[in-house]
């Protein structure tokens, strides 16, 4: 019998008192009040991201619940269609399969939309049935995030079918819904989606919740919605859940959802509301076997010094200490490598844009959000060749299918800033082939081929100098220490800083400039895509 004393949070009962915990085994055996406590340490329920993809950490999620472990996180509810999208549900199946392997809590939700479209290459497609397989699965617990909310809207019969499906199995289906608010919004709810985790504005997270929806605020690497919504949660907090959705390896060591709830307790926000959020809330809406700190309980809980420093002093899972004080104590596993990398290197002559009549279309970042702008600019041109305009920041952007030999996709985007060098990525968002930003082509150039060479990874090139981080694991994920590949993104991150620009996470920034699903302007590996309109269009405006 493990005895643990403090001023114990009861998110259930809405109380704060002082006690002991009781351990026996994995179990909470009893709680017993105790107003003669002395200790000021608090012990409360391990934290959940409610929405989130493994895979952007670049970490498999073995090494994921090492670096998560010591921030207070016990459990994730884990979108897997970043894997799917390259191995389907072979790729899901590893995930599953290698989660298991260690102290955590994962639990994944079929992948919706398999590719996300139809305008893009991807390694596998889940459609009706592969996704009634995967529901079937006790590890299974959700249909994750429906991206194509057209489909929703228009019916679309496979879309619908994959809804049913979730339905049948009573279990919740994810939303994504950018910018969806009225009438539209209310059709997507009633179609039966429950969260998003989209809403960039209180309005449109409003009218979402009104339709019954919960809402998820997400503080990612490259996606902050945190400032623009955390007021929801004072009067709303039975409706929210923190989530980070996608989070960067050095990021990933450094924070995770214990920033979110610090950062709200400072702004004055009710501990036991913020806590809702990433414990409760989530729990009863996937029916997660997290413990409450209730009697019975799995003894899932953490210890912190106090609300306002809310350093973790201790994770347990199960009964299990898994980390004390910053240092992770989960084993690392060793783990295969499944992978599908067929792209053949690129020479310089392939990046060759002959110029036309109009204006040139380019895509805009807008920084800390996933949604783009679509502007116009005028091409510069050298020896028949549009090339990157510094002076205008108008830079050179491409994307290689990875699945099969390919002619490359070649685009133009502003807001990266860079002044000279090119970074590349198998890290894209959602079919996962190559993607490059850089101020030449021969140096866009290299650091694609850098990528292909190690059948997957981030990659800089600027001026002689090659650095690669190799991504061995579906070309997305490294099976290393994560707290070595943390160390190694951090370095080749602060690199890509230095080659101009202001973007906080210029790697996380790229990958998502191929997510279709997300509007104004895109490029897939099929060309420029009006995320507006669904559909395909010309590098030039012919109307100017």
């Amino acid at each position: 019998m493990n005895i643990f004393k403090g001023k114990i949070v009861d998110i259930v009962a809405g109380k704060i008192f002082k006690g002991e915990l009781h351990i026996e085994g994995s179990k909470i055996k009893a709680i017993i009040p105790n107003d003669e406590i002395t200790e000021n340490q608090y012990l409360l329920p391990g934290l959940i991201d409610a929405h989130i993809h493994i895979e952007s950490s670049m970490l498999i999620p073995s090494e994921f619940a090492r670096l998560a472990s010591i921030h207070g996180t016990v459990a994730t509810v884990s979108d897997p269609h970043e894997i799917a999208n390259v191995l389907g549900i072979d790729g899901v199946k590893f995930m599953i399969k290698n989660g298991k392997k260690v102290p955590f809590k994962f639990y994944f939700g079929a992948p919706s939309c398999v590719p996300a479209t139809p305008f893009e290459s991807s390694g596998a497609s889940l459609g009706p049935d592969e996704i009634e397989e995967l529901l079937q699965m006790t590890e299974i617990k959700y249909l994750a995030e429906m991206m194509n909310f057209p489909g929703v809207l228009n019916g679309d019969k496979e879309v619908m079918a994959k809804i049913s499906s979730a339905k049948k199995h009573n279990k919740p289906v994810d939303g994504h819904a950018p910018g969806l608010k009225g009438k539209d919004a209310q059709k997507y709810v009633q179609a039966g989606i429950s969260t998003d985790h989209e809403c960039f504005t209180i309005e449109e997270a409003l009218d979402k919740m009104k339709d019954g929806m919960f809402v998820q605020i997400r503080e990612g690497s490259a996606a902050k919605n945190f400032e623009s919504l955390i007021e929801l949660i004072g009067e709303y907090s039975d409706k929210i859940m923190l989530c980070s959705d996608d989070k960067h390896p050095n990021d990933l060591e450094n924070g995770h959802i214990n920033q979110m709830i610090k950062r709200a307790i400072a702004k004055g926000f009710d501990l036991l509301s913020v806590l809702k959020s990433c414990t409760l809330n989530p729990v009863q809406h996937y029916k997660l076997d997290v413990g409450m700190l209730q009697l019975g309980d799995d003894a899932d809980f953490i210890i912190i010094d106090n609300p306002k420093d809310f350093n973790v002093l201790k994770t347990f899972l199960r009964g299990q200490l898994i980390a004390e004080n910053g240092k992770t104590l989960i084993d690392s596993v060793l783990e295969e490598t499944p992978n599908i990398f067929v792209a053949e290197p690129l020479s310089v002559t392939d990046l060759i844009i002959e110029p036309k009549s109009g204006k040139l279309k380019i895509i805009e970042v807008i920084a800390g959000q996933l949604i783009t702008k679509s502007i116009l600019g005028d091409p510069l041109v050298k020896h028949n060749n549009v090339i990157s305009d510094l002076k205008n920041d108008v830079l050179k952007i491409v994307v290689l299918n990875r699945y099969k030999p390919s002619k490359p996709s070649i685009g133009f985007i502003r807001g990266f800033g860079f002044k000279k060098g090119a970074i590349a990525s198998s890290v894209a968002h959602d079919s996962h082939n190559i993607i490059a930003v850089g101020t030449t082509d021969a140096e866009l150039v290299d650091a694609i081929n850098l990528i292909i060479t190690e059948a997957g990874g981030v990659s800089l090139v600027c001026d002689n100098e090659k650095i690669i981080l190799p991504l061995p694991v579906a070309g997305i994920m490294s099976n290393n220490d994560g707290f070595d590949v943390a160390k190694k993104y951090a370095e080749i991150d602060k690199k890509a800083k230095t080659l101009g620009g202001s973007l906080e996470a210029p790697f996380m920034t790229l990958s998502f400039m191929a997510l279709l699903v997300i509007p104004e302007l895109k490029l897939s590996d099929k060309g420029l895509f009006d995320g507006n309109s669904f559909s395909f269009t010309e590098l030039f405006d012919h109307t100017t």
